[in-house]
């Protein structure tokens, strides 16, 4: 996509680029199927995403840095109102396509064999907060207004899949069922949990493990057999109804007990019945990995740091964010797939290529996966 460049900043000006994953007739075509019209001839969309992915990919702080600093970078020289101006205009559906773009095509490149029937896919949200004077349209809690991202995150790519932005207030729940992939196993929090919804994916045959909530009752246990295994984390494994009376589940579900890495007993409800409880459990402890992704783009990305106040300039600052997060992790992942003599943690290639340092096996694989592109 995009041709954002980080520009080695030394006397040889040698320049790094990101895959041009999306042409600038896709984008053209996007705009066109949201029905933006772009008049521009300097900063246009397809600019400003390179404006935009390329603050995200070097943790600029502002619209004024992008424009001090964009020239270095490859980009062409605007004054920082101009960015802001057209980041507050530009309809923020239109990055939102792109991302999504770029991901189906990172995902085809990057597939894989599975060692199960199917993948998981986690769903949780992220929820940035500012003062509320900053983001008078999305009031949150007491003085503080805040956006939130529901994501659906494949940890086998170890990129999200789909999201779905809204304001802090709104409800996880409801917002999951727009993530719902009947192709994987979903893997979801208690936010999620609702008896009707688990009826509901038995019978359309979606796999899923989701935790329960606390009060939920269990009604007419029955426990099923296992092999003991010797340091096994579970506690029971049963089938049996949930809920009260007032408002039970209609179908039977099997629900694992397990205590996690602190002591603490978990209930996770599941309708895999041929898969060992251990297995299960691990299956719910593979949340932490949308965690972990959603503390890096925080740290990495300057994701809490909202550029302008409009909803399109808030949500565009956020989908160029996931944008730069998808291209840099499928570069990682293909150059550490090739002749490395020498490993290095995401997070490490990252900072070694925002410097321009990276080992010379390194630069040696990455331009051959830019070559062949």
């Amino acid at each position: 996509m995009l041709t954002n460049k980080l520009q080695k900043r030394c006397p040889h000006e040698k320049e790094y680029h990101i895959p041009q994953f999306v042409s600038e007739e896709e984008v053209n075509v996007i705009q066109d199927a949201i029905g933006y019209k772009d008049t521009a001839r300097k900063l246009t969309v397809h600019t400003l995403i390179h404006y935009l992915t390329c603050a995200a990919m070097n943790e600029f702080k502002s619209y004024r840095e992008c424009a001090d600093v964009g020239d270095k970078h490859g980009l062409p020289k605007v004054d920082h109102s101009t960015i802001s101006k057209k980041a507050g205009h530009v309809d923020y559906k239109i990055m939102k396509e792109l991302f999504h773009l770029v991901v189906s095509k990172c995902n085809r490149m990057t597939r894989r064999v599975l060692k199960i029937s199917k993948e998981l896919l986690l769903v949780d949200s992220i929820t940035i907060t500012v003062g509320k004077s900053r983001l008078p349209w999305a009031l949150y809690h007491g003085e503080r207004a805040g956006i939130k991202l529901h994501v659906s995150y494949t940890p086998l790519t170890e990129m999200p899949l789909q999201v779905v932005e809204t304001t802090g207030l709104v409800h996880d729940g409801p917002i999951g069922e727009q993530l719902v992939d009947s192709r994987f196993i979903m893997v979801e929090d208690r936010a999620y949990f609702k008896i009707k919804r688990i009826d509901q994916f038995t019978e359309d045959q979606q796999k899923f493990v989701i935790r329960i909530k606390e009060n939920v009752e269990i009604f007419r246990p029955h426990a099923l057999q296992r092999l003991e295994q010797a340091g096994s984390p579970i506690t029971r494994d049963i089938t049996c109804q949930l809920g009260t009376k007032q408002s039970r589940s209609e179908k039977r579900h099997r629900v694992v007990f397990f205590k996690d890495d602190y002591g603490n007993e978990m209930r996770v409800v599941t309708n895999l019945m041929d898969v060992a409880p251990e297995v299960i459990a691990d299956m719910y402890k593979a949340r932490w990995r949308i965690e972990t992704f959603f503390r890096w783009i925080k740290q990495n990305l300057n994701v809490p740091v909202l550029f302008g106040t409009t909803e399109n300039a808030v949500f565009n600052q956020l989908f160029a964010a996931l944008i730069a997060y998808v291209l840099l992790k499928w570069l990682y992942s293909k150059t550490a797939e090739g002749r490395i003599f020498k490993k290095l943690s995401f997070i490490s290639f990252l900072r070694q290529l925002q410097k321009d340092n990276l080992p010379i096996d390194w630069r040696s694989e990455m331009a051959v996966i830019l070559k062949k592109l």
